[in-house]
C-alpha cells in the first residue's frame, strides 16, 4: 500500500504561514513546537485529512529563496472549491495574488492559481457538471 502521508512546506514564519492556511482553508492545527534541531515545525490537517508541515529553518541553517514560478518537481498543490470566483476574492482579501485568469481544462473542470502568503502556488479547483 502506498498513501502520501504529508506535504512539507518552507517558511521563514512557519506559524503565521499554518494561521493562514487555518483562515483560508479551514486547516487544523495538530501540534506547534521547536524541534531538537532548531526548526519552528508546525503541523496542520486539511479538511480533507492530509497533513501539512511547516517548517522554518534548522538551526545553522539558510533557506534558498522560493519561486513561484512554474518548474520541474512539486509546483504546486490543489484544492477543490464549489465556485471559483466568491473564492478568489475571499482569499485575495487574505492576501493572495491571482496568477492569471480562470480557465477550463477539461470538461466540467475550471482551474485558477494563487501565489498564497508564504510564497507557496496553490491551485484552486472547480468541478461542476456539463
Amino acid at each position: 500500500m502506498y498513501e502520501i502521508n504529508h506535504i512539507h512546506l518552507r517558511s521563514t514564519a512557519p506559524r503565521e504561514t499554518a494561521d493562514w492556511y487555518i483562515k483560508a482553508f479551514n486547516f487544523e492545527l495538530v501540534s506547534d513546537r521547536v524541534r531538537p534541531f532548531g526548526d519552528h515545525f508546525v503541523r496542520c490537517r486539511s479538511a480533507g485529512g492530509l497533513m501539512v508541515n511547516i517548517s522554518g529553518p534548522r538551526t545553522g541553517e539558510v533557506l534558498a529563496p522560493g519561486t513561484t514560478e512554474t518548474y520541474l518537481g512539486l509546483e504546486h498543490f490543489g484544492i477543490t472549491v464549489d465556485k471559483l470566483e466568491p473564492q478568489i476574492a475571499r482569499l485575495e482579501g487574505l492576501g493572495a495574488k491571482l496568477v492569471g485568469e480562470p480557465l477550463v481544462v477539461d470538461p466540467g473542470v475550471r482551474v485558477c492559481f494563487l501565489i498564497v502568503p508564504g510564497g507557496t502556488r496553490v491551485e484552486l479547483m472547480e468541478v461542476f457538471d456539463v
